[in-house]
């Protein structure tokens, strides 16, 4: 019987085997191909800008002409912004594929960490500007301890998660205690419910439900995504503030955070699809025991991944007064 189900088990997974040889192979070609990417996303997002301060010139002498250009060029600008390499893709993108979650979840935590982002530049720049009239170079190094904030915010979410995942595995991987046999009582002097206190576990509560994702761990996804305030943001802001249109520039930011939320919650929603789908595939074909350990053997995957990826924008982060354009 075990010769014939080895078999029929492989033949169960392999769309999963070939989804896993896509990834890889996909990864792979980024990693070569990442100096080439990353000059390209940033020449594509020059040009961008170059024609936002175009409309944003043309808003100055005929707001009511080109108001609503400046609206629809600046949605699609975050949609295209969102679109780059970025490290608010690599911390929800490794957090979906490796925690179970509803859908609602995942547009919940890319929408507000998007908007987050974008609230985060108006806020900066308004305080540091308009309040404080402090100069750009201050400006730029706020913005720049922000950035390095967010890093650390996702180091911590990579040490938390791993945290939690090798607490996980322990509970999976200890020897379970014998069960102990009780003699048959006609008339039960206990009923179980929910709310007994009996310590017993009934049923699976909301959170565990939720994939056990708690409000503290999407917390912390949406500040360590947000935190950094968006470049293109910021820029589009001050030139703004230079040629007299604030209110003009705000309303612009504000389009664009939507704009990348909008892009964010698409890549959020693909990973969230394919990690149910990669799921169910292995379902019929995995053990019991492995499949006890999957979920927990992902988070430890993904909080490695996090905190490595933390670590290396920490150290390649670096203070640019000129404000040049940064990757989401």
């Amino acid at each position: 019987m075990s010769v014939i189900s080895a078999p029929l088990r492989t033949i169960r997974l392999w769309p999963l085997w070939l989804m896993a040889a896509l990834f890889l192979g996909g990864a792979l070609l980024v990693w070569l191909y990442w100096s080439q990417i990353l000059l390209q996303s940033v020449l594509w997002q020059k040009d961008l800008h170059r024609q936002m301060t175009q409309l944003l010139q043309q808003v100055a002498e005929q707001p009511h002409k080109a108001g609503l250009s400046l609206v629809i060029f600046s949605l699609l600008y975050g949609v295209l912004h969102a679109l780059g390499p970025g490290h608010g893709k690599v911390v929800i993108a490794t957090f979906l594929a490796t925690h179970p979650s509803r859908v609602r979840t995942s547009i919940r935590l890319t929408l507000l960490a998007s908007l987050l982002q974008g609230s985060v530049a108006i806020v900066l720049v308004t305080v540091m500007l308009v309040v404080l009239k402090t100069s750009s170079r201050q400006l730029h190094l706020s913005s720049f301890w922000l950035e390095k904030g967010s890093y650390l915010l996702v180091i911590g979410l990579g040490v938390m998660i791993g945290y939690r995942a090798l607490r996980s595995l322990w509970r999976a991987l200890r020897p379970r205690p014998a069960p102990v046999f009780r003699a048959f009582q006609p008339h039960p002097h206990h009923q179980h419910d929910e709310q007994c206190g009996c310590g017993h576990a009934h049923l699976p509560t909301p959170q565990q439900m939720n994939g056990n994702v708690s409000w503290k761990t999407q917390l912390l996804v949406v500040v360590s995504m947000g935190l950094r305030p968006c470049s293109g943001a910021i820029m589009m802001l001050l030139f703004a503030k230079v040629i007299g249109v604030y209110g003009w520039g705000i309303l612009s930011a504000a389009v664009m955070a939507v704009g990348t939320a909008l892009t964010i919650s698409a890549i959020g929603l693909l990973v969230q699809q394919a990690r149910s789908v990669a799921q169910r595939l292995a379902q019929p074909g995995a053990a019991p025991g492995m499949t006890r350990l999957l979920i927990p053997v992902l988070a430890l995957t993904g909080s490695l991944v996090l905190i490595v990826a933390g670590i290396a924008l920490w150290q390649s982060a670096q203070l640019t007064l000129g404000g040049g354009i940064r990757p989401f």
